[in-house]
């Protein structure tokens, strides 16, 4: 009440700017009565509409961390000019998801909507309209923010915006977690950010450039693929399919590497067929099954007798992990796959994966027509 006959006696702009930050002082450390508490929260919703900026600035900065400020204080506070706004949108935990998520919405300041990126903890919602409407500057500092919620549209929406950003691009591939999906379009921007940088800055020609790039992004795809679940390669196969990236020397690569589950995977896409299905075929017996899903799926059929080669050692071969298990186990592979071709009087030089690769894509179509 003192506060208050003191407004009354002096209602200047300088008394209010102090009253509002010596009762909101207070109102953070002192165990007011209720009557008071009333009063206070009154007080503040006068203050938190005065006509004077730096008035409403000293009660946003005093009560930025108070958990027990009105809502409709923070909200009203939130929603004012950035320099009152901004900590009240950067600490205040009264403010729900939906009040932030408002903010964006209807708000065009990205200064608010970095402050809000920048919170302790982020709700996906939030998130995702703030991915939505937000600048280079704000995504990218809304995915450097560990305690940020990002589901996996709103990655992919931010991949869809900013893949090509190089800020965007360091703090996504930082992120504690990323879905395989996420990953691999990032691969693939970074993939595309690559090729223009070895065509404009060295003396490399597109084509050379295209080899280098692809076998990049091949490989770290199959890589990535050994650590997911069966759901996890589902989904990211499906991706792969729709963007047209799944080649047969992708599919060659996988089996090649061990990955048979990605191997299975991408079969089943190409053929439009159950992955279930697709397994029966690939480990019937008689290579007879193989042989009919690998011409359904439309791949060059000189690659056959390296896929039969592969599946081969796969099936009688278990995976090591740790050490270097899997690099004997590809080595194994590689060294079937060339026994294989040389049956049928083809030879090659080294026995290298990527060499491997180039040369058996370089076989002619009916090459593999002639293995029964």
């Amino acid at each position: 009440m003192e506060d208050v006959n003191d407004l009354a006696r002096d209602p200047s702009a300088t008394a209010r700017i102090g009253t509002a930050a010596k009762l909101a002082q207070q109102f953070n450390t002192s165990g007011f009565a209720p009557a008071e508490i009333k009063l206070a929260e009154e007080i503040f919703r006068v203050m938190a509409k005065d006509a004077e900026i730096r008035v409403r600035e000293a009660l946003a900065v005093n009560l930025k961390s108070n958990p027990n400020i009105p809502r409709d204080v923070a909200v009203t506070l939130a929603r004012d000019v950035e320099s009152v706004a901004l900590p009240i949108l950067k600490f205040s935990d009264v403010l729900t998801a939906e009040d932030l998520v408002a903010i964006v919405n209807t708000q065009s300041s990205l200064t608010k909507m970095e402050a809000i990126a920048g919170r302790k903890s982020v709700d996906e919602t939030v998130s995702a309209a703030l991915v939505e409407h937000g600048s280079e500057r704000v995504v990218a500092s809304l995915l450097n923010n560990a305690g940020a919620a990002l589901s996996e549209p709103s990655l992919h929406r931010a991949v869809d915006r900013f893949g090509d950003s190089e800020a965007v691009q360091t703090t996504i591939v930082h992120r504690a977690q990323l879905p395989a999906t996420v990953t691999e379009r990032l691969i693939s921007h970074v993939a595309d950010h690559l090729r223009m940088h070895l065509l404009a800055k060295h003396q490399v020609s597109a084509d050379v450039a295209m080899d280098i790039i692809l076998h990049s992004r091949e490989r770290a795809t199959v890589r990535m693929a050994m650590g997911l679940s069966d759901e996890g390669i589902a989904a990211l196969v499906r991706q792969i399919k729709e963007n047209d990236r799944l080649t047969a020397s992708l599919v060659l690569r996988a089996i090649c590497m061990g990955n048979l589950g990605f191997f299975d995977h991408a079969l089943a896409g190409l053929a439009s067929i159950p992955v279930r299905n697709a397994r029966m075929l690939v480990h019937e017996a008689s290579g007879a099954g193989l042989r009919a899903l690998w011409a359904k799926s439309d791949l060059p059929e000189a690659m056959l007798p390296a896929i039969r080669a592969a599946v081969s050692v796969v099936d009688q071969t278990e995976f090591e992990l740790g050490g270097d298990g899997a690099e004997r186990y590809s080595r194994r592979i590689l060294e079937r796959v060339l026994t294989q071709y040389e049956t049928f009087g083809v030879e090659f030089e080294v026995d290298d994966l990527e060499y491997l690769l180039a040369r058996v894509s370089q076989l002619p179509a009916s090459f593999g027509a002639t293995i029964h």
